[in-house]
């Protein structure tokens, strides 16, 4: 499977699973698909960004860049990896939120 057609795959498996409607999810991944439109690129490469504004408070930011030893796993792996570090992501904000209150 060449890389845009698996960066594809990983794509349309990310946007079908269940995610918190307190975050979005931002692609940049030339040549694929690149949906964020405001601000500035600060990576190089392609990267996958999450904002998580819990109860439409404060945006958190965290960009994830993809790199070379993630494409190598398999569209499902992939997939799978970024949902994992969007859930460990929501669950820091979530932990530095509550012990700030």
């Amino acid at each position: 499977m060449l890389e845009k057609e698996k960066l594809q795959a990983v794509i349309e498996l990310i946007d079908n699973t269940a995610v918190n409607p307190d975050v979005s999810v931002e692609y940049f991944i030339p040549g694929v698909l690149v949906t964020i439109k405001e601000g500035t690129i600060e990576l190089e490469g392609p990267y996958i960004q999450f904002t998580y504004a819990k109860d439409g408070g404060h945006p958190w930011i965290q960009r994830m860049p993809l790199r070379q030893n993630y494409l190598q796993k398999n569209p499902e792996d992939l997939a799978n990896f970024i949902t994992f570090t969007l859930e460990r992501f929501i669950e820091e904000v979530d932990s530095v939120e509550s012990g700030a209150q």
